[in-house]
């Protein structure tokens, strides 16, 4: 049975979807884009501040599941330029820690609102 995960610090969902839904003993995260709750608006206008944003994003929607960092398994990064990729990638690191997730990363034609970033996950808790 899927249980809906929602915390008030993260962007409410802008569509029909949750934050998140934990099935059995997984969290599938939605694609967060870079939006701080507290201002309703962009955390900066650059890739670093907006892969910060959309990570701390994740962590706390995880947080609200009583999960962490640590138990994401994989993410999907959708970039609106390819060549952002190394600037995420490095803020990309201050979250994670071996065992790395499995990742993809991308380019999109467009990511909602004029993101630079929107990036979901899994995690696995015990």
């Amino acid at each position: 049975m899927a249980e809906r995960i929602a915390t008030d610090k993260a962007p409410a969902a802008i569509g029909p979807y949750s934050q998140a839904i934990k099935a059995g003993n997984m969290i599938y995260v939605s694609g967060q884009i870079p939006i701080d709750p507290a201002k309703g608006e962009f955390a900066g206008d650059d890739i670093a501040a907006q892969t910060r944003q959309s990570l701390t994003n994740i962590r706390n929607i995880l947080a609200a599941a009583g999960a962490d960092m640590s138990n994401v398994v994989k993410t999907t990064v959708l970039l609106a330029d390819i060549a952002d990729f190394t600037a995420m990638n490095e803020v990309y690191a201050e979250f994670f820690t071996e065992p790395y997730p499995a990742r993809a990363a991308f380019q999109a034609a467009a990511i909602p609102k004029g993101a630079l970033v929107e990036i979901e996950a899994i995690a696995v808790v015990e």
